[in-house]
């Protein structure tokens, strides 16, 4: 596994919600940071990926890198159309 490099940040928390995390670390005799640390991947796995990957289309639409739709149908099409030609032609 290769090292991550890491920084140090501070936020605040509900006191609730840090009991909560205190009670899984000491369940699962890990630290805080361990169960806190899965919890922020866990959001970036769901949907915090889903926003970044949204980010991310927006980003190259922006900078010209999108694929026109009708284009994209136009090729569908043609696959297709193909596809039901070949079928045809071996069936006769």
């Amino acid at each position: 596994m290769p090292i991550e490099d890491k920084t140090q940040i501070s936020i605040r928390v509900p006191v609730a919600m840090l009991a909560d995390f205190d009670r899984i670390a000491h369940a699962l005799d890990r630290d805080r940071t361990w169960v806190m640390l899965r919890a922020f991947k866990s959001y970036l796995d769901g949907e915090g990926g889903q926003l970044l990957e949204e980010i991310q289309g927006i980003e190259e639409l922006e900078a010209g890198q999108a694929v026109d739709f009708d284009e994209v149908m136009d090729k569908a099409d043609a696959i297709i159309a193909a596809a039901r030609n070949k079928r045809q032609a071996r069936v006769g």
